[in-house]
This record gives structure tokens, sequence and C-alpha cells, in this order.
């Protein structure tokens, strides 16, 4: 845009791809190209955004997000956002045009210090022929990078930043380039005798779980120092590097899967941790006790408290069948996946322990007398409410009269020529704007007034529909009766001797009850030993 001497307050946003592309547009030349510019055009800046190594094609970039989050508040610390060129802002025209409108509707303009361009029609045509192409180049590089990759996975080096597990990275000479490929760690390295020791214990009959559990127990982490889990197991174990296979574009997501191409996959591409024998009869004897990957709120749940019951570790407890298939437990999900060396807390009936909630809610909440104090509280807040709207209303009128008052007097003095319109002019918009504003906020009363202008509840009508509530807890399909559920219940927490259930209202509406109640667990039986459901059981 065509530089200005008006003075804005400014926002730099700066961000560099990790593309090799990019080594030319430094984060700091691009800022120093930005600051020279805004003392240029004597515009005040107030903050700097960067974003280093993240994709313009990607709206999810953390400087980005904090910087729209920002111009989007009530009041925006700047209204004129300077990047080095659009393609630094976005390479997406959907993004491009979708932001920019966001950003201009808040009175914020985006200015390319090295594409001038004016807000004009035509300006802004230009402005998208420029997106357009930055787009189109960017979706090219990205075909092109990916062509690259797959070039270099066939041929057997390594794409990746970080090794698998067991693994390190090693630099090799292609011609006058260094490439890498992966290579195991040392031969008595903890890390590939932990590999091995996987492997080991599946032939034995061990489960991930078991395998978890034995690793943490040893004080042994992950890559990433973390507990072990069943989730963290099953992927060392079904990760083909350990068998020196190389795969590239292989799981879902994946750009390669996206494009339709088929993965590249490349035996003996170094040497495995174990034997392709190893890993093939470990696949097989884990295929056939393995649940099926489906996301849970995909699944309809049969646990009426899934979503509100937590443990006192701070997990959520989820509902499984014990391994008869004939008994279901709530279970917390740290407990599950790692181990009662990671979660002490004991396994829940489900049948118990939803009764017990669904009694408790019924004898605390829908009672005739908590009913009957609910109907007085919201009759009340209804006339309250209304008589405050009158009231405002009225304040509203009497200072609307007054300023109209103030405006018709300065009129009358120009008029009989004892001021002069230019002495009087400010005090005259500050009139006129002040009658504007009480306006829309009598307009906005009378409209709260309409919205909330309804009739006192019925206390015998609310009492009918009490009776249909009890009914819903007992009668009606599972999704209904936890729909209503979560109507009044915040959460419950499971501790080693008590369940608590916290309410969204108080229990007793004068004021001398709480928000919750506490259920003894002894009373809802459980366990509390290491013995847990089956991994292919029902799951919330």
């Amino acid at each position: 845009m065509t530089e200005t001497t008006n003075t804005k307050i400014a926002a730099l946003y700066a961000r560099v791809s990790s593309d090799r592309q990019d080594t030319d547009l430094s984060l700091s030349a691009q800022l120093r190209a930005l600051r020279e510019y805004a003392a240029k055009c004597g515009h005040q800046v107030v903050r700097e955004f960067v974003d280093e190594a993240e994709s313009g094609r990607s709206a999810n970039r953390p400087a980005f997000r904090e910087m729209i989050a920002l111009a989007r508040a009530k009041q925006p610390a700047f209204n004129v956002i300077l990047v080095w060129k659009l393609n630094r802002f976005a390479r997406s025209r959907a993004d491009s045009v979708t932001f920019k409108t966001l950003l201009r509707k808040r009175g914020i303009e985006v200015v390319s210090i090295n594409e001038p361009m004016d807000d004009s029609p035509t300006g802004r045509l230009i402005e998208g022929v420029i997106e357009s192409i930055d787009q189109f180049y960017s979706e090219n590089l990205g075909q092109d990078i990916r062509r690259g990759m797959r070039e270099n996975a066939s041929r057997g080096f390594f794409n990746g930043s970080k090794p698998p597990y067991g693994f390190r990275v090693a630099e090799v000479k292609d011609g006058g380039r260094v490439r890498h490929r992966l290579e195991p760690e040392a031969e008595g390295s903890p890390a590939v005798q932990v590999v091995r020791r996987m492997y080991d214990m599946v032939l034995s009959g061990v489960g991930c779980k078991g395998i978890a559990m034995v690793l943490n127990r040893e004080g042994l982490r992950t890559a990433r120092g973390q507990r072990w889990g069943r989730v963290t197991v099953h992927k060392v174990l079904t990760n083909e590097a350990n068998c020196g296979t190389l795969v590239f574009g292989g799981r879902p997501g994946h750009p390669a899967m996206s494009s339709g191409l088929a993965p590249v996959r490349v035996a003996d591409a170094w040497p495995g941790i174990v034997s392709r024998e190893t890993f093939q009869l470990v696949l097989e004897k884990m295929g056939g006790r393995r649940p099926a990957m489906v996301h849970p709120r995909t699944v309809p749940s049969n646990y009426l408290l899934s979503g509100m019951l937590f443990c006192s570790c701070g997990r959520a407890m989820t509902g499984h069948k014990a391994k008869s298939g004939r008994n279901f437990y709530y279970i917390c999900q740290r407990k599950y996946k790692q181990g009662s060396d990671a979660c002490s807390a004991r396994m829940v009936p489900q049948e118990k322990l939803e009764k017990a909630v669904v009694t408790q809610l019924r004898r605390e909440v829908l009672t005739e007398k908590n009913i009957e104090e609910l109907v007085c509280l919201v009759n009340e807040e209804l006339r309250s409410s209304s008589e405050l709207l009158h009231e405002k209303v009225q304040v509203v009128d009497a200072e609307m009269h007054d300023a109209r008052a103030r405006l018709g007097k300065l009129y009358d003095a120009i008029e009989t020529g004892k001021l002069e319109l230019d002495d009087l002019a400010p005090r005259i918009r500050e009139l006129k704007q002040r009658i504007e504003n009480l306006s829309k906020s009598r307009v906005q009363a009378e409209a709260e007034m309409v919205v909330r202008g309804v009739e006192p509840l019925d206390l015998s009508a609310v009492k009918a529909r009490a009776r249909e509530m009890q009914a819903i807890l007992q009668q009606t399909e599972i999704t209904e009766r936890k729909g209503f559920l979560r109507s009044f219940i915040k959460r419950i927490e499971v501790d080693s001797g008590k369940v608590t259930i916290s309410y969204h209202l108080p229990l007793s509406l004068d004021g001398s009850g709480t928000d919750k109640t506490v259920l003894p667990i002894a009373t809802l039986g459980g366990e509390g030993g290491t013995r847990t459901p089956t991994p292919c059981g029902t799951r919330s």
C-alpha cells in the first residue's frame, strides 16, 4: 500500500518457514525492514509477532493466532499490521481473504511494505492476483518437496527429524550432499534392550499393558521421559523400523496418503533391532486380540456417567467390562493404561454407582421443597430484573430530555447571535453523540424487556415437570438420561473413601447449603487391587 504520513498504531508480523527457499528472508532482515518502514511513516510499533519455521499455508501458527486474537478484542491494541510481503501473512488465498476481511471489519489494515497498492477496487484486484500467485507457488513447492522426500525415502534415506525409540540418526555422504540414515543405538544401550524385551514379552504371552506396567515398575521411561502406556508400547512393537524396513507415507493423514500415492517401502534399509521373522510373529500374536481403533466419540456409550466421572488423580474414569464379560466397572484411565503403580484408585461397579448417583439426585435436587424454592427464586429474579430495566429506561429518558434541552439552548444562542457557531460546534457534536448513545441504550433496554418479559413460573406446572424428570431418570434412553444428568451435575469425583457429586445448583436455595454431596465409596463395593478389565471391553 502507499506510504502515509498519518500516525498509526502498528503491529509487525514476520515469518520464516522451514523451506530452504526462505533462507534469504531471515527474521532479523524482515523485522529490520518493517521497523524502518514504520519509523519512516511515523507509525508507533506496539507489538512484534514472529513465527519461526511455520508454513504460510496454515493459519495454525502460534504468533499469528495470538495476533488475530488481540485484533478481535473489544479495543484492539493496533490498527495496522505491517508485513514484509503478503506471502508472509498467508499463502492460502482463502485464509488471506478470511482474515483480512475480519481485520478490516475491526478497522485494521494489512500493509505489505514491498508490494505497494491502494485500497481501491483496482488495488484489491492486484492484491488478489499476488495472493493467488503465492498460493500457486506454495502448492507447487509442496508437490516438489513431497516428490523429493519420496525419492529420498526410496533410496533408503531417513526423512524425519526424531528417530524411533532405540534408533539414532547417522549422517552419510551422497555425492556432494549429506543425507541421513537410521541405525540402532549401541548394542548394549538400554533402549535397544527394552525394545527386544518387549518383543520377547509378547511372545511369552504378556500384553501391551502388562509390558508397560513392568517397564514403569523398573523406572524405565520413553524417549520423551514419560511413563509407558499401552499405546506407546503398541507403537514401538508395530514400527517396522525395528526390523530394518523403511516406510514413508504409510500413516493416515500423511500427504502421500491423501494424494493417492502408495507408501514407499524399502526392506533392509538399515540393520534391525529384531529379525523380520520375530516382528511378523509378534504382529500375528497381537493382531488376534487388538481392539478396534475407533474414536470413542463415534461409539455410543452404555455408561451413564461417562464424561462426568473423574478420579482423584485428575484423569477421567471410563467404563469397561471385566474379563468374564458379565461385570461392568468404571476405572481410572491412568490406572487402566499404566497399571496400579500409576494410580491405586479402585474400580467402581457401574450399576451400583449409577444407581447411587441417580438416587442422590432425586433426593437432593428434585424434591418438593427444592422445586418450590427454585420457582420462588426464579420469579423473584424475573420481577427484580423487570423493575431494573424499567428504572434504566426512565433514567435514560431523563438524560435524553436533559441533553435535548441543552442542545436547544445552544441553538437558541446561535439564532439570537449571542454566540458563534464555531464556538459552539464542539459542544453541539458532543451533545448529539450523547443523545445517539442514549438512544442505543434505550433500544437495548427495551429489547431486554421483551426477551425477559415472560410470565412468572407456575408452581403446579413446574412440579408436574419435575415428576416427568423423575421418570426420565428411570425409563428413557441412556442418551436422554445422560443429557438430563449433565444439566444438574458439574462433576463427579471418586476418591479413596468417597464419591463427591458437584451440582450446578445449590442443594439448599436459601443459601444455607452447598453444591456438593458425598457418598461413601464402601457402600458401592469395587476393587482396589491390581486386577483390571480386559482391553477389549466396552469403553465409554
